[in-house]
């Protein structure tokens, strides 16, 4: 077999992992954002002032948020289970020595502590757990593309061929989910104040980015006869086309329909797509192509897995701007938003049993098809990822109550404390210095250049494989090239955020 063979066989055939494993995977980023945090706040309390270097904030993000994912996903998947146990560990040890060492005009109960804590209200315009979100699910892509190709990274976590929950099925529906939090007709601002017909028009033309970038990928893909996952999307789809179409179609559907409703659109699309597989030779078509034996003559045919799962996407998309839609109605007070996450615990649980209904009555979970069970998974492992990310926040607020003058980039801000009539002391940080922390964040930095970092990490990927056996590398090269290729990403981003550049001219 020629080289571009055997690395497509290396990637094709598999079957997924346990729903168990992958809710243990997503529970590392949190954590280790909480580490991160926490270890900003310690640094505060003994030393009476913020970590301002920008070269070790670049070290402290690199090792703390993106390292211990590197490791997750290949040395340490037979025992990750040891990963989030042992962080978590360490975070109590943190936080532990935070409580007993905080400042001494704090010293009071603990059940006094947890009442004031809370009544505090929070800055109602920034929910931080939408930014580490969508930033994160593209921290995970980038590793797991480049990963995926070299031998010490779990086949169980790859995509899969047909039926099957892997963790790179999850980020394919997980960015759809990431983007529609943050569309316009979520965000509201602009979209309200203009026409129908403008506010379309405005989404048509912020595609052809996209658009260029998936025409870009096929043709470089082509002429350098790199490895492709045919049963994927198909010969020239590829997950670029299907985040345009997605948007453009959303948009449509979304002048037409009341935003409010749009769980009612994501339902019926979703159910209605089902339907029509069980019921009809669509789900066999999908599989084995119009003669049966996967043909691949004619464009149809060619990219029957882009162009049909498209529906479930779609029916992912809506989903996500109700949710979007929810998470910004006014929750400005830490009690709130714990209410807030009791309801979607609750909602979590209810998909999941769903999902469970779903894969025993309708069909197992396909990411090829992007059919019902799909759709209700991705949305359940969406939310508690999120979920995940507001109890971290939560939690980083209470540490920093703790400490006078603590702050931590990309965390929440407390508005005002209880029996308070303006900003507290102990969240009172010059805008100067604000502003600073924000320039040296690395999450700050990823997620001003989103697209840019995505994009990069493809082009770094393609150059990676086209200079090394990737198949038959040695764990340590591995480790080696794996962390050098995101630090480069990093460093990149961190470079242009410092700078205040974006890359976005649409």
């Amino acid at each position: 077999m020629s080289q571009k063979h055997l690395k497509e066989a290396f990637i094709s055939n598999l079957n997924g992992t346990s729903l168990l494993e992958i809710t243990l995977g997503l529970s590392l980023a949190p954590l280790c954002l909480l580490c991160r945090g926490l270890l900003l706040i310690l640094y505060h309390l003994h030393y009476g002032k913020p970590l301002h270097s920008r070269k070790n904030n670049l070290l402290l993000d690199f090792l703390v948020l993106v390292s211990p994912l590197v490791f997750s996903c290949t040395v340490l998947s037979p025992v990750l289970f040891l990963v989030p146990t042992t962080i978590a560990a360490f975070c109590a040890g943190i936080f532990s020595k935070i409580y007993s060492q905080r400042n001494c005009k704090t010293q009071m109960p603990f059940r006094q502590i947890m009442k004031d804590f809370q009544r505090t209200s929070l800055d109602p315009e920034h929910i931080p757990a939408i930014t580490m979100f969508r930033v994160y699910v593209n921290v995970l892509t980038a590793i797991s593309i480049l990963a995926v190709d070299f031998p010490q990274y779990p086949r169980r976590y790859a995509k899969t061929e047909t039926y099957g929950t892997g963790v790179m099925d999850f980020g394919v529906g997980a960015f759809i989910f990431g983007n529609a939090l943050v569309c316009p007709e979520v965000r509201q601002k602009s979209y309200e104040t203009r026409s129908t017909f403008s506010n379309l028009a405005r989404q048509f033309f912020s595609v052809w980015p996209l658009i260029l970038l998936g025409i870009g990928r096929l043709l470089s893909v082509k002429s350098l006869e790199y490895q492709e996952h045919t049963s994927e999307y198909g010969v020239h789809w590829n997950f670029f086309f299907t985040l345009a179409f997605v948007r453009l179609a959303a948009s449509l559907l979304l002048a037409v329909f009341p935003k409010t409703k749009s769980w009612v659109i994501a339902i019926n699309l979703a159910v209605f797509y089902q339907l029509i597989l069980n019921t009809t030779p669509l789900k066999m078509f999908i599989l084995h192509g119009s003669n049966g034996t996967d043909t691949r003559a004619g464009f149809f045919n060619a990219n029957r897995e882009g162009l049909l799962s498209l529906f479930g996407y779609l029916a992912i998309y809506m989903a996500s701007v109700q949710v979007g839609l929810w998470l910004l109605k006014c929750r400005n007070s830490v009690r709130s938003w714990m209410e807030g996450v009791s309801l979607l615990l609750l909602l979590v649980l209810v998909l999941f049993a769903f999902l469970h209904v779903s894969q025993a009555y309708a069909d197992l979970v396909s990411r090829r098809m992007a059919n019902l069970s799909y759709c209700v998974w991705i949305i359940a492992h969406c939310l508690t990822l999120f979920v995940f990310f507001v109890v971290t926040d939560l939690t980083l607020v209470f540490a920093k109550l703790l400490v006078k003058g603590a702050s931590v980039p990309c965390s929440w801000d407390v508005a005002k404390l209880p029996n308070t009539s303006k900003r507290p002391k102990t969240e009172a940080v010059p805008a100067g210095r604000e502003a600073k922390l924000s320039l040296i964040c690395l999450i700050s930095a990823i997620n001003k250049n989103q697209l840019l970092f995505f994009l990069l990490a493809n082009v770094l990927t393609g150059a990676v494989n086209i200079l090394i056996d990737t198949i038959h590398c040695k764990t340590a090269f591995t480790l080696g090239i794996l962390h050098l290729y995101m630090f480069s990403n990093c460093f990149i981003m961190h470079v242009l955020h410092g700078r205040n550049i974006v890359l976005k001219f649409w």
